[in-house]
């Protein structure tokens, strides 16, 4: 190998496969035509995306917005700047071109027209405008990392592939390319048994992928017995040749188990150039996040509305503010709430420090403001030895918040039931459990939404954005009766139509304790959430929702399906609230 701060020598070669998966993909789209019999279109389809998936590591890594729009869901997205530049783009990939291909009923040839133009058009343009160039040792074994954090977290839930649920083959495909990368270093191991062990544990994997269908693979399982082995070859490859992976990522690339406490770079989901975390920095905050004085009545903190107890949310429908003011939404887990990049429902603040400067300045809640929150503080003596010892002594709102903060990061110990047995702690899942993991990431189509390790909707690999959907929540109850919510969600404050009722995705974990659900607190049960899903969500209930993202077809999940869920997401209940859920 040569140095870790030189170019590859192997980047032409990684190259020329980049190409030859671009160049075959490019082939069979563009034999596609509006001309052809629909068999023809599909089977052109079939092996352009089984070229396009082998071509996906490389897309990822070096190209990423052009992985994104490739690879983007058939659903209108909205980008808003401000007022004046709102932009509303359909999106042309290759999930749209198998929704209309696969269609119950014949599509428009205008509709299918446009989107293999789109196609035909940008895989050339992806190839032309190629970066791989001057890249280190280092990136490609992170390319071939994400890709292993793809696949287990997007790739085998039916993410990609939401009509054909094709997504077992496609990982296949994805898993050949790694294993094309790794033997182009072949020669470049120092320890040629760690090579031979990657090459065992691809085709280990590839088997594993073909040992059955979709609705019936072993998730749980293959992320067990493979990613994370996988994770720890890549540790291993990395002393071998002698290099470190980048840190300044959102994840921590030294992590080996998806699920472990360190998978997430945290450092990354705080202000940058903030302190660091620590035990004292915690304990501060816990104080001020306890300390009624903060608010404007001296009579409500923080922890009024995010109750220990109840994995900090407060039971009630919808939050209760000063003086029993009913707020807007439920109240949401504080748990995990460090892996989001958007907080509140809405979206509004893009930070945990930024969310709690709305919540001081609000009326119905601390109504007060961040020149008397400082002065608060500094009039309190007892907070005085802890920010000279912390914060060099200064008492300013920005500190008072990071600490706050800080706490709040803290609150994320994947430590779970299920995470003691996905991290080789425990052997003691019940065979519902793991089913229900298998049904959540699988056939059930939760994880399209709630993605691992986090359950919330935090999008993989790299971690940069939060999702929003409109899932048709109803007002009331009444499954037969149904009224749709009228809260406008992200519609306020641009006014765009296409973002009415859209909420952020909040996480699973701790749900058996954070009961009422949904940003209205409609159902008092996850017996009734998971009805609420399997019925397809507001349009399956009969509902106008012109801009629904969850699909309105039922799940088909039998009534040991539906347990076998809920059984699941009570094993994500953390180590210090299992008593509380007994």
């Amino acid at each position: 190998m040569t140095s870790a701060d030189a170019e590859s020598m192997f980047n032409e070669e990684i190259r020329n496969h980049y190409f030859q998966t671009l160049d075959s993909a490019a082939h069979y789209i563009q034999k596609l035509d509006t001309l052809a019999t629909l068999e023809q279109n599909k089977a052109y389809f079939l092996k352009s995306r089984e070229w396009y998936k082998r071509a996906e590591p490389m897309i990822m890594a070096y190209d990423y917005q052009n992985y994104l729009s490739m690879n983007a869901p058939n659903l209108l997205k909205v980008e808003i700047d401000d007022y004046t530049d709102i932009k509303k783009l359909n999106p042309q990939s290759y999930q749209v071109l198998e929704e209309l291909l696969y269609a119950d009923e014949k599509v428009p040839n205008m509709d299918l027209h446009l989107v293999i133009n789109y196609l035909q058009a940008r895989i050339p343009y992806i190839r032309k405008n190629h970066i791989i160039y001057t890249q280190r040792d280092r990136h490609h074994l992170k390319m071939i990392r994400d890709a292993i954090v793809n696949i287990a977290t997007k790739g085998i839930t039916g993410f990609d592939s939401p009509m054909l649920a094709n997504s077992l083959n496609e990982a296949i495909y994805n898993y050949e390319s790694i294993h094309k990368v790794l033997n182009i270093y072949k020669e470049a191991f120092k320890d040629q048994a760690l090579y031979e062990q990657w090459s065992n544990e691809i085709d280990r994997t590839i088997n594993s992928l073909q040992s059955s269908n979709f609705d019936d693979f072993d998730r749980y399982g293959f992320i067990k017995d493979h990613t994370n082995k996988q994770l720890e070859l890549i540790n291993q490859t990395a002393d071998d040749w002698g290099i470190a992976l980048n840190t300044s990522r959102s994840l921590n690339t030294t992590a080996t188990n998806l699920f472990d406490k360190d998978f997430f770079n945290i450092k990354q989901f705080s202000l940058q150039g903030s302190p660091d975390m620590s035990d004292e920095r915690i304990l501060l905050g816990k104080k001020l996040f306890n300390d009624p004085a903060l608010s404007s009545t001296g009579t409500i903190s923080c922890a009024t509305c995010h109750l220990e107890d109840k994995a900090f949310t407060d039971g009630h429908k919808k939050g209760l503010g000063i003086n029993g003011v009913e707020l807007q939404r439920n109240t949401p887990t504080l748990t995990y709430a460090v892996f989001q990049q958007s907080f509140f429902y809405d979206g509004r603040a893009a930070g945990l420090e930024s969310q709690i400067v709305n919540v001081v300045n609000d009326e119905n809640e601390f109504h007060s403001d961040l020149n008397t929150i400082e002065r608060k503080v500094k009039e309190n003596a007892s907070y005085k030895p802890s920010f000279e010892e912390l914060y060099d002594g200064e008492i300013s709102n920005q500190n008072v918040r990071h600490a706050i903060a800080t706490y709040i990061r803290s609150l994320a110990p994947f430590d779970s039931k299920f995470d003691r047995n996905m991290q080789g702690q425990e052997n003691s899942l019940t065979s519902d459990e793991k089913l229900g993991f298998n049904l959540f990431m699988g056939k059930a189509a939760c994880a399209t939404c709630h993605f691992p390790p986090a359950f919330n909707g935090t999008v993989p690999p790299k971690y940069l954005e939060t999702e929003f959907e409109n899932l048709g929540v109803p007002k009331n109850a009444d499954f037969e009766n149904p009224v749709l919510d009228d809260d406008p969600g992200q519609y306020h404050p641009y006014k765009v139509e296409e973002k009415r009722n859209f909420f952020k995705t909040t996480t699973v974990r701790n749900i058996a304790l954070t009961a009422p659900y949904m940003h209205n607190g409609v159902y008092e049960t996850l017996e009734e959430v998971i009805t609420f899903y399997n019925v397809g969500g507001g349009q399956g209930m009969g509902l106008d929702v012109p801009y629904q993202t969850l699909p309105p077809d039922s799940l088909n999940l039998s009534d040991r399906e539906q347990r076998a869920l809920i059984s699941f997401m009570h094993s994500l209940t953390d180590k210090r609230f299992e008593k509380v859920g007994e």
